[in-house]
């Protein structure tokens, strides 16, 4: 049973995800992680704007699973990525939600990335 809270965005608290019209490139330590396309950018109440980017998109054999997990009412469970190129700044340096809730279902499969952890997140 799952006794974790479910929130559905609305009003109070607003999710909306569009395309991010950008070409993006996440570096770390000199080596492009993700090029992208593809990304979107989801912006939650009044929080920073946060662009997704699909893991298609990425060098996943520089990223590390971690066991670190979160968990928000909005999108479900969170698993994190460790960039092992950056050190320790890049420790959970990168988020994704697996399986989101179906108000968010668009990041399935995405992943997000802290901007003071990584060197660069351009968008040109």
């Amino acid at each position: 049973m799952n006794d974790k809270p479910v929130r559905i965005p609305g009003p109070d608290h607003p999710i909306t995800i569009t395309p991010n019209r950008h070409h993006v490139v996440v570096t770390v330590a000199g080596k492009v992680i993700v090029e992208s396309d593809r990304a979107l950018n989801l912006k939650e109440a009044s929080y920073p704007a946060m662009i997704y980017i699909p893991r298609e998109d990425a060098d996943m054999s520089l990223l590390e699973a971690t066991n670190h997990t979160t968990y928000c009412p909005y999108k479900g469970d969170c698993t994190y990525f460790t960039i092992p190129a950056g050190g320790d700044k890049t420790v959970n340096a990168v988020w994704s939600y697996a399986h989101p809730f179906d108000s968010v279902r668009q990041i399935a499969g995405h992943l997000a990335f802290y901007p003071d952890r990584v060197d660069s997140i351009a968008q040109q």
